[in-house]
Parts: C-alpha cells; sequence; structure tokens
C-alpha cells in the first residue's frame, strides 16, 4: 500500500480566466479501487494528466507509484494493430496476445489489419489486450467502455475486479457500481471521496442534496419572518422613542426613563434578530454549492400516421458478399424504443445506415455525418468510400428491409470528427433553432462562455452533447442514435432518459449502457454475430 497525496493543488489552463481546481486537497490509497466521476468538463481527465506530470500546477503531488494510463497514444495508426501490441507491452510473445484477445471472445485476425481500418470497438480491444499484457503499474483508466460491447465490459469488469487498485473515469453506472470500492467525485466546488460503489454514493447524493434544499427552503422562510420581525421591532423602537417628550391627557409629563428604557430593549432586539439574520443568510449561502441543477430536456416528436414506420423480415448485413449476423425480424411502430444489441462488428451501425438508405435520404448533413463514422463498429470493411453519393449504396442485405415514405428523420453518429465552427454556426447549418439548441445545451451543463468557443476544442462528451442538443431541438418522426451516450457524464444520461420517458418519441438506438437500455428499451433486437 501507498499514498498518493495531494495538497493546495490550483490549475488552470493558459488563456483561461478560470481555475479546474481551486486550493483542493486529498489522499488516495493506491489499493483502492477508484471511480472517478463528474459532469463533463469539470477536469476529470486533467486531474489524471495531472498525476502524470504533463500540465505544470500550483500545490503539491506526492507518489511513489508509476502509472500507466489508459488509452495509450497510437501516434502511427497506419501499422499493423500486433505491432501496436508490442510496442506498448514488448515483453510478451504473440501467444499472449492471442490468448487475450481469444479472452475477449475476438478474432485474431484484427492483429494482422492496420489499426486505422479497424472499427472503434476493435481498436479499444487492441488497446485493452496491451493493457492487460503491459506490467503492474497503477492504472489511470480513461473511459475504457466507450464502443465496447456488453460482452467485452463484462470481460473488463473481470479483468478489473483481479487488479489490487486503479483509477476509472467511467459514466457506465452498472460498470462502475461491478469495478469499484470508492468514488472520487469533481464537485462543483470541492472534491469528495467515499467508501463505496456509484449506487452508494448516488444514494448519499441525493440524501444530502435533498437535507441541503430543505434546509435552504426552511433558512429561506426564516430569514424572511426574521426580516419582517427586525423591521417591526425597529419601528416600535422609534416610535416609543418619539414619545419620550410627549405630555400625557391630564398635562403630566410621562416617564422618560421608562420609555427609553423600553425603546432600548426594542432596539436591542432588533439587533438580535439582525443577528439572527446574518447567521441564518451565512448558513444559507453554504448550502446547494453541490448540488447539480438537471433542468428537464424537451424532446417534441412527430407521430407519423404509418405503421410500421420499419419493418424487417429475415435481415441480414453482408460485407464482401458474406453475412455477418443470424436472420433477424422486428418492426418498429409509432411510440416504440428500439434497442439494437450485439457484439462489435456484428452490424448494429450498418442496420442504422440501411435504415437511412431505405428512407432515401439525401440530406448532404447526414451523409457528412455518414462519411466521418466510417471506421465505426465494423464500418471500415463495409464503407470505405469518401464519395457521399455512393457511401450509402455500398451497404448489400439480404431478407426485407421496409421503410415508410416521407419519414422526418433525427440521426446522432457515433463520430464527432467532422465538428467545428462555434455553436452558432452549426445551429445555421443544420437548420436547427439557435435559441432552442442553446437552450438544450445549457441545460446539459454548457456555461455561456463556451457559446463562442470552437467546437474542436471542446471535449468528446461536449461534441456528443451538441449531437444530441441538436437531435431533441428537431421535430422528427423517427431518431436514430448510434451510441449516443460514448463521453456523456451520468447526470446528462438521466436527463436524456428522462426526457425520453416523459415525450416518448419514436427511436431506434445503439447502446451498450446497460443501464440506460432497461430504462429507456421497449424491444431489444439482439444481433448474433457470424463467424
Amino acid at each position: 500500500m501507498s499514498i498518493i497525496n495531494v495538497k493546495n493543488l490550483t490549475f488552470r489552463y493558459d488563456g483561461s480566466l478560470n481555475n479546474v481546481f481551486e486550493n483542493v486537497s486529498f489522499n488516495i490509497d493506491t489499493d483502492w479501487k477508484l471511480g472517478l466521476i463528474g459532469r463533463n468538463g469539470k477536469g476529470k481527465t486533467t486531474f489524471l494528466k495531472l498525476l502524470l506530470g504533463e500540465y505544470e500546477y500550483k500545490g503539491t503531488i506526492t507518489k511513489s507509484v508509476e502509472f500507466d494510463y489508459f488509452p495509450f497514444e497510437v501516434k502511427d495508426k497506419e501499422r499493423m494493430a500486433i505491432e501496436i501490441v508490442n510496442e506498448i507491452a514488448p515483453s510478451v510473445e504473440d501467444w499472449q496476445i492471442i490468448k487475450e484477445l481469444n479472452l475477449l471472445n475476438t478474432d485474431a485476425e484484427i492483429l494482422y489489419r492496420n489499426f486505422n481500418l479497424l472499427s472503434g470497438g476493435e481498436q479499444i480491444k487492441i488497446l485493452l489486450i496491451s493493457l492487460f499484457l503491459k506490467g503492474n503499474n497503477f492504472l489511470l483508466i480513461d473511459e475504457p467502455t466507450n464502443h465496447l460491447d456488453i460482452e467485452t465490459r463484462n470481460n473488463l469488469v473481470e479483468y478489473l475486479n483481479r487488479k489490487k487498485g486503479f483509477i476509472l473515469v467511467s459514466h457506465n453506472r452498472n460498470f462502475l457500481d461491478k469495478v469499484v470500492d470508492h468514488i472520487i467525485s469533481i464537485n462543483n466546488t470541492n472534491i469528495d471521496i467515499q467508501k463505496g460503489n456509484f449506487s452508494s454514493w448516488q444514494e448519499n447524493k441525493d440524501r444530502q442534496d435533498n437535507f441541503e434544499l430543505t434546509q435552504n427552503e426552511k433558512l429561506r422562510k426564516d430569514i424572511s419572518r426574521l426580516e419582517i420581525a427586525s423591521r417591526n421591532t425597529a419601528n416600535w423602537s422609534d416610535k416609543i422613542e418619539k414619545t419620550k417628550y410627549n405630555t400625557t391627557n391630564s398635562g403630566s409629563s410621562v416617564d422618560r426613563g421608562y420609555i427609553g428604557h423600553q425603546s432600548a430593549k426594542m432596539m436591542k432586539r432588533s439587533k438580535v434578530l439582525g443577528r439572527r439574520i446574518d447567521k441564518a443568510i451565512e448558513e444559507k449561502s453554504s448550502l446547494l454549492n453541490n448540488v447539480d441543477r438537471s433542468d428537464s430536456l424537451k424532446i417534441i416528436p412527430l407521430e407519423s400516421r404509418k405503421n410500421p414506420l420499419v419493418l424487417a423480415e429475415e435481415l441480414q448485413i453482408q460485407y464482401d458478399n458474406k453475412a455477418i449476423f443470424n436472420p433477424t425480424s422486428f418492426e418498429v411502430n409509432n411510440g416504440d424504443r428500439v434497442a439494437i444489441v450485439g457484439k462489435n462488428g456484428a452490424g448494429k451501425s450498418s442496420i442504422l445506415k440501411l435504415i437511412l438508405k431505405k428512407n432515401n435520404i439525401e440530406n448532404e448533413q447526414i451523409l457528412q455525418q455518414l462519411e466521418a463514422s466510417n471506421n465505426d463498429e465494423g464500418n471500415s470493411r463495409l464503407l470505405t468510400t469518401t464519395n457521399n453519393a455512393t457511401l450509402l449504396a455500398k451497404i448489400e442485405y439480404n431478407g426485407t428491409l421496409k421503410v415508410a415514405n416521407d419519414l422526418k428523420i433525427s440521426y446522432v453518429s457515433q463520430s464527432t470528427e467532422y465538428l467545428k465552427g462555434n455553436l452558432k454556426e452549426f445551429a445555421k447549418k443544420y437548420e436547427v433553432e439557435e435559441s432552442i439548441f442553446k437552450a438544450m445545451l445549457v441545460k446539459m451543463g454548457f456555461s455561456n462562455s463556451e457559446f463562442d468557443k470552437d467546437i474542436k476544442q471542446m471535449s468528446e462528451g461536449q461534441k456528443k452533447k451538441i449531437l444530441i442538443a441538436k437531435s431533441i431541438s428537431e421535430q422528427a418522426n423517427l431518431y436514430i442514435w448510434d451510441e449516443p451516450l460514448n463521453y456523456i457524464d451520468i447526470l446528462t444520461r438521466i436527463q436524456i432518459e428522462d426526457a425520453i420517458l416523459e415525450y416518448k418519441p419514436t427511436i431506434i438506438f445503439v447502446e451498450h449502457d446497460e443501464t440506460f437500455i432497461k430504462r429507456i428499451a421497449t424491444k431489444v433486437i439482439e444481433l448474433e454475430k457470424l463467424k
């Protein structure tokens, strides 16, 4: 066991007016399995980089362990995947690499393909087996579950349960519950460490938030009551004081000493009330600082007059004239929320793209999103062209897929690579109402200062929020979302879930967050990948 000691840590990026961390102190036991959580932009990845010594900061960080950061940086992505593994873990032999891939139920043939031609999930698997094989340094693991199918996430759970200690950044609630024994949360005003998993942390957080909200309301009423009492007391004191020089009805003088005493007594009481008001205001100011206000998101779906909207019968996607999953049949009716699940490379994203193709999508903006996602979930083998005109035509399939005519579709892609410009330019380009679009982003944690920021400079979580805010700002008959929650913080995930449950849009989505699927899906389509 050793300790990572953080004392009076203060850090901000060059050119920024606000500190990411300000005078924070805490200790971490390296035997702990720590889940690091917080809203997008709160500094989770920044904290890991500070531990690695990549940024200059004020304060001290002392440690007696060496770190490995995941995901590893891959500088030359045009090399074969096995070369990447050998570079990260140079002492391992090929049979050990293949063994680890087999444990992830992944074909070893991906080792002999260029890394940049692998799907997002396959790339993560290559980096994961490199992590498993590399050694025993203390691990800093930054969002490892993005793009990973549920089965591979469970394999990762087994691996992490064998590890002694690590810091894990993740927004996947179910995953955190299975692997961590402490939570470190980056809040609005402090950093808090609690023993337990995410669910126990959430329970404690809800209890504390509810206490503070109740106490805040009680103090608000107390302050209002005390202010009224203080004003009345001060007024009474003034009125009594003015009677000192009056006379009685009989013409005799009043007892000035008695009146002065009464006036002073009332003034003293007014001052006491004033001190009570100040104390209540001070106590009230210490409340709600770390209460995340999650305003409700709004979706305005359009109901189609047609049913079903999508009908698939014995459908199979083909790569190189070879079917990749067993025949599947399903239909999507108005109000359905359909989750498509399966292993990486099973063709989940390709079904979404095929639906767009069958709907005769000619929207250049959607085509741009599709083109940018060529490397998503096995599609490097399917969509290798960069020509928008022929992009969708490359999808081949067996069976039947029917899509109702004239559907208005809102699409969220996996990729964010094509995003650029500021939010005003983005809203204009994609023809969404700017005020509604920005209002949704504010509710998801954006600040006004970020509205003029170049999207390319934003975090991946913020970029995904932009795509989701765009989609829920659009009125559509059908919402097609391809892994929308990658990099999205937990609070925003809950906001999205609540909005979907309230407004009940018709939606087809690919997602690996089991909690999201359980809460949202009315139908689950599981693709069985063929060898």
